[in-house]
């Protein structure tokens, strides 16, 4: 996948701004604060509809605008075109439109242009909660496998409508509705759906990542594991009896979960152990091993994505150089070059044969003529 040419209206601190990257790596240098991510997060928001540095839609805006929008021209490795625009305004609802035509939900753009992020901020994927794990894992298969997402969406839906009863059926001191084994029986079926995708994703990717550690010259040894919530869930090999392991647990903690008034068990309760040398990285590892560990996963994406889509992503990559050593720094542009497109920003030029760089002072110029 290819970005041809992307504008940015009333976007972040860009009031007016179109740029036109081209194949290969790409590098937008400038200080800090003077609109490097958010190019990155405009082109993330005709990839995914959304940001990818956690902001509301409501924070995107330009400080004295009222809607912003962002628009994308794109090319597939096939040559297919894709024309994509995302509106945004405080009277309405978030609009995206691909190829002139609207699309909705959200979710059925997901996949069309396959993308890969990288930014300081995500080193939570390593060090923070489960929850920025499950998102990582949920978001790097939802773009790759369709059924999953579909699926994902349904079990945040029924697990809200099981929960929601639980909260009553808490509230009325009763255990008796038999409205509760129907969503059990649901929400153990799409739990095991989502428990196989997981566990088939984390022993492809474990093999990657130790890979790219290689091919990036980085003498440790990584691992993942995929910790259940679920105890013998690992031990499946077949969905139906997954799914038969989670209806029994929840029968057999029904009274705890109603007590609770939320279902204790489940992919939403789940979470990836990443190791360096069979050890939690999470405790034991330095700064800079969590950020290796974060590049090579993300590089490992990358590499993930064009072989199971047959698609090359675009690979987004924010200050990605930054506590690098120059050694380090080459390795990753030599890697770099062998993917399709990348977009880099760093408040450095770095002046490579194979890097188009350009300095963001150039497009605060045209804005500023343009005004």
């Amino acid at each position: 996948m290819i970005l041809q040419r992307i504008s940015y209206e009333n976007f972040r601190n860009h009031r007016s701004l179109t740029y036109e990257p081209e194949e290969g790596i790409n590098l937008i240098y400038g200080p800090n604060g003077s609109g490097k991510t958010s190019m990155l997060e405009g082109i993330h928001y005709c990839a995914l509809t959304k940001g990818f540095v956690s902001a509301g839609d409501g924070d995107c805006l330009e400080w004295s605008a009222d809607f912003f929008t962002v628009r994308g021209e794109f090319r597939s490795d096939a040559g297919r075109e894709l024309q994509v625009q995302i509106s945004y305004t405080k009277q309405k609802e978030k609009q995206l439109f691909v190829n002139q035509s609207e699309v909705k939900p959200f979710s059925r753009h997901v996949g069309s242009i396959p993308c890969i992020t990288f930014s300081p901020s995500e080193t939570g994927i390593v060090t923070g909660m489960p929850s920025e794990r499950r998102k990582f894992i949920d978001n790097a298969i939802s773009q790759t496998d369709r059924r999953y997402l579909e699926d994902l969406l349904e079990y945040r839906r029924v697990l809200a409508q099981r929960n929601a009863l639980l909260m009553q059926l808490s509230e009325r001191k009763t255990r008796n509705d038999a409205t509760l084994s129907v969503w059990s029986e649901k929400l153990a079926e799409i739990a095991a759906s989502i428990t196989m995708g997981r566990k088939k994703f984390v022993d492809d990717f474990s093999v990657r990542i130790g890979d790219m550690y290689r091919e990036l010259d980085v003498r440790e040894d990584p691992g993942i594991v995929y910790r259940a919530s679920l105890p013998g869930a690992l031990e499946e090999e077949q969905e139906e009896r997954l799914r038969g392991r989670f209806l029994d647990r929840y029968r057999s903690t029904e009274e705890n979960d109603i007590m609770r008034g939320q279902t204790l068990t489940g992919p939403h309760r789940d979470d990836l152990g990443f190791l360096l040398g069979g050890r939690d990285a999470r405790r034991y590892a330095s700064q800079g091993q969590i950020r290796t560990f974060l590049i090579c996963l993300k590089l490992s994406q990358q590499r993930f994505y064009g072989e199971s889509l047959g698609e090359s992503p675009i690979c987004l990559l924010d200050d990605i150089f930054s506590e690098l050593d120059s050694r380090r720094i080459q390795r990753i542009l030599e890697v770099l070059g062998t993917f399709g497109q990348s977009v880099i920003t760093s408040t450095e030029n770095r002046k490579k044969s194979n890097i188009k760089a350009i300095s963001i002072e150039k497009f605060s110029d045209k804005e500023e003529e343009q005004g």
